[in-house]
């Protein structure tokens, strides 16, 4: 197995807590994990330590991607190296053309060179993909958005900028039931096409029905205390976490 992602012992600190207390994880190319857990278990912070929020600060341990160190890195050099996150609670950024940002991004991550026509045609199909109305375009981006339009449009700019690993912080809330579908579909097409690895955080397990995770962990107190497949995802619909209170 080749390693994409490798945590060794993380300890995070968070809004003036301590939030990671020795996490280890280890995610491969081309696999998809899912990450479970109560409320303040440090789901969240784990992904806004990998992608390297400023509100997060690493007291110890490693964030390894290719086998190299990106505990110092910014942000920016971190989606260079092909991590992208999709945000729990997405900002909407008025002035902010939803097509000005996905070709500036994309230029920023050195994509390849496409013609404009190209471009705005892989915007189209993957926006149609999504059912995301046409007049959500011309926007600002996620400016007066609903929170599954936000959902959406995150999903929207995994598609266009093609990451090799992807962290997903609850890309299902917010969303009826249909739309649930409709994004699982698309994170599944586009795992097909590009092998990406990717990490899932979620509450519910109704998005994981049109999905097929290799592992599941869950977290509890800064920790990955329980690891296993999908049966483990049968336990928890029956059983709850359990963990103690």
């Amino acid at each position: 197995m080749q390693l994409i992602l490798e945590i060794k012992n993380l300890h995070v600190d968070a809004e003036q807590r301590n939030v990671l207390k020795g996490l280890n994880l280890k995610v491969g190319d081309d696999e998809l994990h899912v990450l479970m857990g109560p409320n303040g278990s440090g789901k969240t912070t784990l992904a806004k330590t990998i992608m390297g929020h400023p509100q997060t600060h690493i007291t110890g341990g490693e964030i390894l991607v290719d086998g190299e160190a990106i505990n110092d890195l910014p942000p920016n050099e971190r989606a260079k190296k092909g991590i992208f996150l999709e945000f729990q609670n997405p900002v909407e950024i008025e002035g902010l053309g939803i097509v000005n940002f996905l070709n500036t991004a994309r230029g920023a991550l050195g994509k390849e060179k496409i013609s404009y026509k190209e471009f705005m045609g892989e915007i189209k199909a993957n926006s149609e993909s999504l059912r995301i109305r046409d007049d959500l375009m011309g926007r600002s981006l996620n400016y007066g958005f609903s929170g599954g339009e936000k959902k959406k449009m995150e999903i929207l700019q995994m598609a266009m900028l093609r990451p090799k690993f992807a962290i997903l912080d609850e890309p299902d809330s917010g969303l009826d039931v249909d739309a649930v579908k409709v994004v699982a579909e698309n994170i599944n097409a586009f795992r097909e096409k590009t092998h990406a690895s990717m990490l899932l955080i979620t509450h519910y397990s109704r998005i994981l029905n049109y999905m097929k995770p290799q592992f599941v962990h869950i977290m509890a107190d800064g920790k990955i205390v329980r690891e296993g497949g999908t049966k483990l995802l049968g336990q928890i619909e029956r059983e709850g976490y359990g963990l103690e209170e």
